[in-house]
């Protein structure tokens, strides 16, 4: 009987074909091309095979039509079965998927019975031609089952062994087509329990498909006499495998928008945790003062990342004194955290974690793939916790690497629904992290700038007390030992006076040698002279102090010309003049007379400026606090600055003292209608 009644099928599954390869163009899935490809191969197995009158191509004058046709839904079957269980085997550097060694021997089945022998089981001994591809085929099969992937070895072989074993009865039972059928309707048996299998979940799309394949699978039972010879039962089964076609192909769909749906809902799921991990990073109070009190938070640091971030564990090295310390950790045990303490001082510093000296995690990203093992010591508690390996994300300075962020355990991430796909860390996973180690390193490096001006100004506040008490009590002593001179060459003397003028003369050169020794020290050093980048290092001071104007509430405002010419000078104590500059200018806006003569609402504002005219370049510190008093005494450490009597200080009498050494001048003026600004005139080089 004519099979007119399938035309309906065949008609939808060619509209359904075009969603598959849309659906492919729209998210470049490999699977989803393998099944466009797979219900391509089945389109084509019904156009060429049923009767639709007037079609009718499977007569024994189409032979190799015939042929075609069997190879198709041979080749369809094994690429549904491919896209579920994607493993493979290596041949050399060649990599071989299962799904092709297990088809080959199929489709020549298939040629050498239809196309050469046209459907006619020839004459021995040719017939074991067949059996031996079969068995090629069941041999693959059963490699492909023990394989690690899909499903567990213990399930795959047996299934293999149970379902060949019944290929073998159907080889001896019926005619040499039939075991191509029962290939067929076994590789969509398979397909759809590889599919509860893999997406284990119970949707529409995995009921649709797993009912479609089933049902696709029934046609094998047309070898049974009861169903063939009867032409109502045959045909009922048939209408049941055309339909199951179409219910395979609306189910795979679903498959695809749904686990569409559920990878944009991990994806704004991943959105909120990178958010989440963000936020609690910026949250973290990292310690300005002391680089020691920064060091002490890597525990806490640490403990933020496990908690946060995809990795179980996190640990903290920081260079100190030349060398890597284990400043803190997170997720390890007391041993394994004394361990890689252990190892962090056998780290040498140089070349450690520069570009190119480790493999990267993930493309697009900072962070390396570092191997522990070259300085694991014999008996290493390391090695033997398996702790070799981890992920660093490098602290970067100027001229050297400062520490790293080592990161281990990492935890499943989200935007994997089918279960299919390799669970791979991403760039976007170690970006928050990245960004963390950054500010920690700027942080620490900042601290660290901050400390050595600290002590710069310290010790120059020291050296300047050490030059005026030498300028102050040098003349006393110069008096002292004239007059004793003068006393020691009287001839009027007795021993007993003679010996006290002596006293005194000895003490006074041991003072006079100790003021020499002082005003030597005192006096800046006039060597190594350099040319400095005015842009460069009035940048570098923003950086410092942004922090402190933004905790003052005070606006900060930084001009500096283009093509800035360099200055010729010592680039620490230029700095040191800019920064006495600088914390007048706070002092004077942060003062309690900063608002006097003026509205409690009006900005408070600090602008460093730089500009060049002729030979001469000039830093400018202006501030919108009250005026200087006298102006021309402002850098006069005793003198009142401000006209509520308050001085200025050492700061500003070191800061002409640079300026003078380095043959330039400082000036003081004030600003109209309110304000005073610092002037610093140097020389370019």
């Amino acid at each position: 009987m004519l099979d007119s009644y399938q035309a309906p099928a065949l008609i939808l599954t060619a509209l359904l074909l075009p969603a598959f390869g849309y659906l492919y163009l729209r998210f470049r899935d490999t699977r989803t091309l393998l099944w466009f490809l797979g219900f391509l191969f089945a389109m084509v197995r019904m156009v060429l095979h049923y009767k639709i009158e007037p079609w009718n191509v499977l007569e024994e004058t189409h032979p190799w039509l015939a042929a075609a046709s069997q190879m198709s839904i041979l080749i369809s079957s094994a690429v549904f079965l491919g896209s579920l269980s994607p493993l493979s085997f290596r041949i050399g550097r060649i990599k071989v998927l299962y799904v092709v060694p297990y088809t080959i021997p199929l489709v020549v089945y298939s040629a050498l019975y239809y196309g050469i022998f046209h459907g006619v089981s020839p004459e021995r001994p040719l017939p074991m031609v067949f059996p031996a591809l079969g068995a090629l085929s069941f041999v693959v099969a059963c490699f492909w089952g023990a394989a690690k992937g899909s499903i567990p070895a213990w399930l795959g072989v047996p299934a293999c062994f149970v379902l060949g074993g019944v290929g073998v009865w159907v080889c001896l039972a019926a005619r040499a087509n039939w075991p191509l059928v029962y290939v067929e309707c076994a590789n969509h048996l398979l397909t759809g329990f590889l599919l509860v299998f893999v997406f284990r979940r119970f949707t529409p799309g995995v009921v649709l498909s797993v009912m479609g394949f089933s049902a696709w699978s029934l046609s094998i039972l047309r070898i049974l006499p009861s169903i063939s010879l009867d032409p109502m039962l045959d045909a009922n089964v048939m209408r049941i495998v055309v339909m199951a076609k179409v219910v395979a192909a609306v189910g795979m769909i679903l498959l695809v928008l749904e686990d569409e749906l559920a990878m944009n809902k991990a994806s704004q799921e991943r959105e909120r945790m990178a958010r989440r991990e963000l936020e609690a990073y910026t949250n973290l109070i990292l310690s300005r003062r002391r680089v020691e009190d920064f060091d002490r938070q890597a525990a806490e640091i640490c403990e933020t990342v496990v908690a946060h971030s995809r990795f179980a564990q996190a640990a903290l090295l920081l260079e100190n004194g030349g060398r890597f310390r284990l400043a803190g950790a997170a997720g390890l045990d007391t041993l394994m955290a004394s361990a890689l303490g252990d190892l962090a001082g056998r780290i040498p510093m140089e070349g450690f974690l520069v570009p190119g000296s480790a493999p990267t995690a993930v493309e697009h990203s900072q962070t390396l793939r570092l191997d522990l093992t070259p300085w694991l010591s014999p008996g290493d508690e390391l090695k033997r916790l398996r702790f070799t390996s981890v992920l660093a994300v490098p602290m970067t300075g100027r001229s050297a690497i400062e520490g790293a962020m080592l990161l281990a355990g990492r935890r499943p991430g989200l935007g994997n629904p089918s279960g299919l796909f390799q669970d791979r860390l991403s760039a976007n996973d170690l970006l928050p992290i990245e960004m963390l180690t950054a500010r920690l390193q700027a942080t620490r490096s900042q601290t660290i700038m901050l400390e050595k001006l600290i002590d710069s100004e310290k010790f120059a506040g020291l050296g300047q007390l050490a030059g005026n008490v030498t300028e102050q009590l040098n003349d006393p002593v110069t008096v002292i030992l004239g007059y004793a001179s003068l006393l020691e060459m009287m001839p009027v003397l007795d021993p007993e006076d003679r010996r006290g003028v002596e006293a005194i003369l000895t003490e006074a050169r041991r003072m006079k040698s100790t003021l020499e020794s002082l005003s030597r020290v005192s006096k800046p050093h006039s060597d190594l002279l350099t040319a400095v980048n005015v842009t460069e290092l009035l940048a570098d001071m923003e950086d410092l102090h942004r922090a402190e104007f933004l905790h003052r509430s005070i606006e900060f405002q930084l001009k500096i010309s283009p093509a800035l010419p360099r200055v010729l000078c010592h680039a620490q104590q230029l700095r040191q003049a800019v920064l006495h500059c600088l914390q007048f200018a706070i002092e004077a806006v942060d003062g309690p007379n900063s608002v006097s003569g003026a509205g409690a609402d009006e900005t408070r504002t600090i602008r460093l400026e730089a500009s060049s005219e002729g030979n001469l370049v000039q830093i400018r510190v202006a501030h919108s606090g009250p005026g200087f008093l006298h102006p021309d005494r402002a850098f006069d450490p005793f003198a009142p600055s401000q006209a509520a009597g308050d001085t200025a200080g050492l700061g500003l009498s070191l800061c002409a003292s640079i300026l003078r050494n380095h043959k330039g001048r400082a000036l003081a003026v004030n600003l109209e209608p309110r304000g005073a600004a610092i002037l610093l005139e140097l020389r370019a080089a």
